[in-house]
């Protein structure tokens, strides 16, 4: 007999308040010190288990094979990892409405989701700090969205400290781009050696209305992608506009939701905007173990 389904679960964005390049280790990977906020955009995932040991996604997402969905990999390592779940099967449907290629860790989330989702349903009994080690596996910022709060981040960004951001609502832009990470952290002109920064260095300064450092990554896509560099400066000319990751979305940050509202209805219909509001957690973090 299957469980019961679970149904409505919300994978959100994420924005990178600043985002720093401090190093390179010899494994290639970039060091990276950076703080995420948690907004209420976001991708909404069903699970609906099933009699056999299928993993299966009955939505389709255009430009990702099946195969190589991080919901369906994600599924199939908690599988793997969780004895109790062995012979679990499941249909997974996305309803799909973060940009992939956006810097809003779309994929990611999604990834995490079904972590947690699924570690719920399957009753796979694993903790926290068990599912954002699997997630690490999946990509780097998986852990994030697991760990469940608005996080200052350094490593490759997963080591992670929770930190209390304001309770602050966001113009997202869309600049109509998809930008391949690897294509930024591989470009010769990146910089990999910004100053690295304290954890109260950021807190301190989130009492004021100024932003806090910067996105190493934006001079670089901005290059590459004018697209990025439109965006940037139409949203810059009303007040501080930072790229989030490494694009292709830019966003800024408001105090009062009548002022997002105002500016929306003045961003050129070239571009898709939309405003969101921070979260203090994860939506699903009631199903987590600590």
């Amino acid at each position: 007999m299957t469980a019961h389904a679970l149904h409505d679960c919300p994978a959100p964005a994420k924005l990178n308040l600043f985002l720093h390049v401090t190093g390179r280790r010899p494994d290639g990977y970039h060091l990276l010190q950076t703080a995420f906020q948690l907004i209420d955009r976001a991708d909404t995932l069903h699970f609906t288990p099933r009699d056999d040991d299928r993993i299966r996604r009955v939505t389709d997402v255009p430009g990702v094979p099946e195969e190589s969905d991080l919901t369906v990999r994600a599924a199939r390592l908690l599988r793997a990892a969780a004895p109790d779940a062995a012979q679990r099967g499941v249909d997974i449907a996305i309803d799909k409405r973060l940009p992939m290629g956006g810097g809003l860790g779309g994929g990611s989330s999604d990834a995490a989701t079904t972590l947690i989702a699924l570690n719920h349903l399957w009753q796979a009994g694993l903790t926290r700090r068990e599912l954002m080690a699997l997630g690490l596996r999946l990509g780097a910022d998986v852990p994030f969205f697991i760990f469940g709060r608005n996080a200052f981040a350094e490593g490759v960004g997963e080591e992670l400290v929770a930190v209390d951001t304001p309770d602050r609502w966001f113009l997202v832009i869309e600049p109509g781009v998809q930008i391949p990470t690897a294509a930024i952290f591989g470009a010769k002109q990146l910089t990999r050696d910004t100053k690295p920064v304290r954890i109260t260095d950021f807190s301190e300064a989130m009492d004021s209305s100024a932003g806090f450092g910067k996105n190493d990554l934006q001079v670089v896509a901005s290059t590459l992608f004018p697209q990025v560099a439109d965006a940037l400066d139409w949203l810059g000319r009303h007040g501080e506009a930072r790229m989030t990751g490494s694009g292709a979305c830019v966003f800024r940050a408001f105090r009062e939701e009548r002022e997002v509202d105002d500016m929306l209805q003045a961003v050129p219909s070239r571009w898709k905007a939309w405003k969101a509001r921070a979260l203090r957690e994860h939506p699903l973090a009631h199903l987590m173990r600590t």
